[in-house]
C-alpha cells in the first residue's frame, strides 16, 4: 500500500463539512450476497442506488453487480471497529493509540465518518449470469491480515482477478463511485470520504438511521 493513501482515520476526512441532502434510503436493486450484516444493509441513498444500476449497466456482457452490504448502523460499525482494533493491537503490541487508528482504518471507519453509516457506501462484487461469485483475488470483507495484503485494490493478483478489479474499477468510476483503495470491494459516493477525494466542497451524506 502506497504510503500517499488517504485513510478513513485522516483529520483531512473528517474536517470536510456536510450538507445532507435529505435523500431517503431506498432499497439496492442488485442481487444480494449471502453474507452477515444487518436486514437493512440493502439500503442505500437513492441517488446512490441509481447509480449502481448505471455501473451495472456499464460492465462488460456477462458480469454484474452483487451488493454486499450498503447501509450499517452506527452500533454494528462501532462494533466492526471494537473487534478489528482488538486484533490490531495484538498483531502490533507496541503500536500507539493512533498506530492503532490508522492501522485499523484500513479495514473499518471511525464511526464519525463511516460511509455506510451515510449510507454512501456499498460493498459489492462481481458475479456472472447464474449468480455465481467471481474470484477477484481475495475474498470479499477478508482483512489485511487474512489476504496477506491482497485486499488492497491495486495489490498483486493473478491475471484473470486483476482483470475482473479493472471491470468492477472502470464501472464502478463511471457512476460516479470512489474506491477505498485498501479494500477492492469498497466505493462511495456523496460522503466525507468521496467529497475529499474528488476535491468537492461539502458531503451531501452524513450518518442517517435507517
Amino acid at each position: 500500500m502506497s504510503n500517499d493513501v488517504v485513510l478513513l482515520h485522516d483529520p483531512r476526512v473528517a474536517a470536510v463539512p456536510v450538507v445532507d441532502s435529505g435523500e431517503p434510503l431506498v432499497v439496492a436493486r442488485l442481487p444480494r450476497l449471502h453474507v452477515s450484516g444487518e436486514p437493512q444493509g440493502s439500503r442505500v441513498r437513492a441517488t446512490v442506488a441509481r447509480r449502481l444500476l448505471r455501473a451495472d449497466a456499464a460492465l462488460p456482457v456477462g458480469l454484474h453487480l452483487a451488493l454486499a452490504e450498503g447501509w450499517r448502523s452506527p452500533g454494528a460499525q462501532a462494533a466492526i471497529v471494537a473487534r478489528y482494533g482488538s486484533r490490531v493491537r495484538l498483531d502490533h503490541p507496541g503500536a500507539t493509540p493512533d498506530d492503532v487508528e490508522r492501522l485499523t482504518s484500513r479495514y473499518v471507519a471511525p464511526v464519525a465518518v463511516a460511509p455506510h453509516v451515510a449510507g454512501a457506501a456499498v460493498d459489492v462484487t462481481l458475479v456472472d449470469p447464474t449468480g455465481r461469485e467471481l474470484d477477484l483475488g481475495c475474498p470479499l470483507d477478508a482483512t489485511p491480515e487474512e489476504s496477506e495484503g491482497r485486499c488492497f485494490t491495486d495489490a498483486p493478483v493473478p491475471p484473470a482477478a486483476r482483470a475482473l478489479r479493472t471491470a468492477l474499477s472502470d464501472a464502478m468510476s463511471t457512476a460516479g463511485f470512489v474506491n477505498y483503495p485498501t479494500e477492492w470491494w469498497h466505493w462511495s459516493f456523496g460522503d466525507r470520504y468521496w467529497a475529499l477525494v474528488t476535491g468537492r466542497p461539502a458531503a451531501l451524506y452524513g450518518p442517517v438511521a435507517a
